[in-house]
């Protein structure tokens, strides 16, 4: 029997795809179209009781407006933005930072509203807003967390029953080994250690 379709869904796949392959490719229209997927999706899951995902949107939406503005600044003649490594001193308060994030939002969706999923809703929500702060600054690392996320978030949205952003985010895996192949080809070519 065929499921209906949900266009939210679909129009959060197509815009979904494009942002991450414009984003491997490092060109600053990845973030308007991001902005367009983040609203979709945060239609999506407020309706399927994603509700740390959803809130996500809203981060992601502030995160997007910030990483338009550096890139755009830095293709428009200001410094440039280029690839780089995540510093030490960055990934001791990335870590803790990330981890707390998770922690809180767990016991919030847990005790506040009627989430199915409310600890992987939240350790996929805390490790996608540090992928994605990284790759507002262009550290190469954060495509390795985008990787571990999507190996997280490809069975949680089949037990959730959407079928079509699971697939999305197969996609959006072999999108990240693409991108994560890419910077870490500019970082060697721009004599860093990659």
């Amino acid at each position: 029997m065929p499921q209906h379709i949900d266009w939210t869904e679909v129009f959060g796949f197509v815009s979904g795809v494009l942002n991450v392959w414009l984003l491997a490719r490092q060109k600053v229209w990845n973030w308007p179209v991001g902005l367009a997927n983040n609203a979709a999706y945060l239609i999506l899951f407020g309706r399927t009781g994603l509700y740390g995902d959803a809130g996500l949107q809203l981060l992601y939406i502030t995160l997007g407006i910030y990483g338009w503005w550096s890139w755009a600044r830095s293709s428009t003649g200001g410094t440039e933005l280029r690839v780089a490594r995540t510093a030490a001193a960055t990934w001791r308060w990335l870590i803790p930072a990330t981890a707390m994030a998770a922690l809180g939002l767990s016991f919030f969706l847990a005790r506040f509203t009627d989430s199915t999923v409310p600890r992987w809703d939240a350790v996929t929500t805390a490790l996608s807003l540090a992928a994605t702060w990284g790759q507002c600054r262009k550290l190469v690392e954060s495509w390795w967390i985008w990787i571990l996320v999507d190996v997280i978030y490809i069975p949680l949205y089949v037990y959730k029953g959407l079928a079509l952003t699971a697939v999305l985010y197969g996609i959006f895996l072999a999108l990240c080994i693409v991108g994560l192949r890419a910077w870490t080809a500019e970082l060697r070519a721009s004599g860093q250690r990659a």
